[in-house]
């Protein structure tokens, strides 16, 4: 942009010795180069300073690695390569078979599991009946054992019913208690298996169930699907290639869609200047003459260049002499997809500040930066 200045510069002061008719002397010229210095001199420190000019912008966008959630081998791809897709719509999918196999013997063992459930239901309204059954037999020996033994007490040598009979009647007595005692113990293990529950589910239910549940979702992880709306890109999968379930060996690299945003590269001078919300205007190689306006929606609080990372190595003194730059993120009012243009384009980018700019310099930025756009028809220069 300085050499575009200058080069204006000199054609104006042409074009007025020329229509003017001054004589090149030895005052005409000094005045025109000192008028040059002092006026472009105020015209470009003022303009740099205050409306930041990135001189590298590029768009940025995000890819996600698509990495199959379980390991197989691949049997159908789905998808068309640069061709929008849906979210959940089918990318892939991996051979099946052992999955499917191991979500039918779930489901059976399920299955047989709440049967179980049912079956011990039954047993225990058995058990129930059986200790009621065996209460009243013990409640009818007690009496008669207790009868016998009163009339044997009372009756004296001349009772109804003898010392046998009375023991007779107390081994049946304890007997039956004896039976109703273990009656009993059973019907509490099987009401204790019956009512062995966990959020309202019988605990081997809910352990067969999410046996189940680990089943279905391992065979749903066979059809890998679109993780939100967008473009999946250089599709190199084939049927036969085997995708294994590692996170650094993804298959396919997946493009969401969303805003398109530019990123511009700006001196760390800049950042006095360079605020959140300013005015931006970004000029791409790929549309000359064309200037895109937006706004500054983010400036990244970090630089790259300064980042350090807990290793086994010492920092480089090359890491410390680099050079860190400030990032700002453009978002533009016009959609860049209306232009056909491929993720990734690049292009130059202006930040303007009207707080700060009481001479208006920012005309000169913009008048510059459109003639930018001018000369990329001929060549993309930065």
């Amino acid at each position: 942009m300085d050499i575009l200045i200058l080069l204006t510069y000199t054609a104006i002061c042409t074009v007025i010795f020329k229509v003017f008719k001054i004589p090149l002397n030895k005052w005409s010229v000094p005045t025109a180069a000192l008028g040059g210095v002092v006026i472009l001199g105020a015209i470009i420190f003022t303009m740099n300073y205050n409306h930041p000019y990135a001189k590298y912008a590029k768009e940025v966008f995000i890819t996600i690695p698509i990495v199959p959630q379980v390991t197989g081998t691949v049997a159908t791809v789905d998808v068309v390569p640069n061709q929008l897709v849906k979210k959940g719509d089918l990318l892939f999918t991996l051979e099946n078979e052992s999955q499917n196999i191991a979500l039918n013997k779930a489901e059976a063992a399920l299955a047989e599991s709440k049967n179980a459930v049912l079956q011990k239901d039954q047993s225990l309204t058995t058990a129930i009946a059986k200790v009621a059954k065996l209460t009243a037999d013990r409640d009818r020996t007690r009496t008669t054992y207790l009868r016998f033994k009163e009339g044997h007490e009372k009756g004296g040598v001349n009772s109804p019913f003898s010392q046998q009979q009375v023991d007779n009647r107390k081994q049946l007595l304890e007997a039956s208690e004896a039976s109703l005692l273990a009656a009993s113990s059973e019907a509490q293990r099987i009401r204790l298996i019956t009512e062995s529950k966990i959020l309202g589910e019988n605990t081997q239910v809910a352990q067969l169930q999410a046996v189940r549940d680990k089943a279905a979702l391992d065979y749903e992880r066979t059809f890998i699907r679109a993780p939100m709306d967008g473009t999946p890109t250089q599709v190199t999968v084939r049927p036969g290639i085997r995708a294994a379930s590692f996170p650094l060996s993804p298959v396919m690299t997946f493009i969401p869609k969303e805003k398109r945003r530019i990123a511009g590269l700006f001196w760390q001078n800049s950042l006095l200047r360079l605020e959140k919300g300013l005015e931006a205007e970004v000029l791409l190689d790929a549309v000359p003459g064309h200037i895109f306006k937006g706004k500054i929606v983010e400036i990244i609080p970090a630089m790259a260049e300064g980042q350090v990372s807990a290793s086994g190595a010492l920092i480089s003194a090359k890491v410390i002499g680099q050079h860190g730059f400030a990032i700002a993120i453009i978002e533009l009012e016009e959609d860049l997809d209306d232009y056909n243009l491929p993720l990734g384009v690049q292009g130059q980018a202006v930040a303007i500040n009207h707080l700060h700019d009481p001479m208006h310099v920012s005309l000169v930025r913009r008048i510059l930066l459109r003639m930018m756009g001018w000369l990329k028809y001929i060549y993309p220069i930065k």
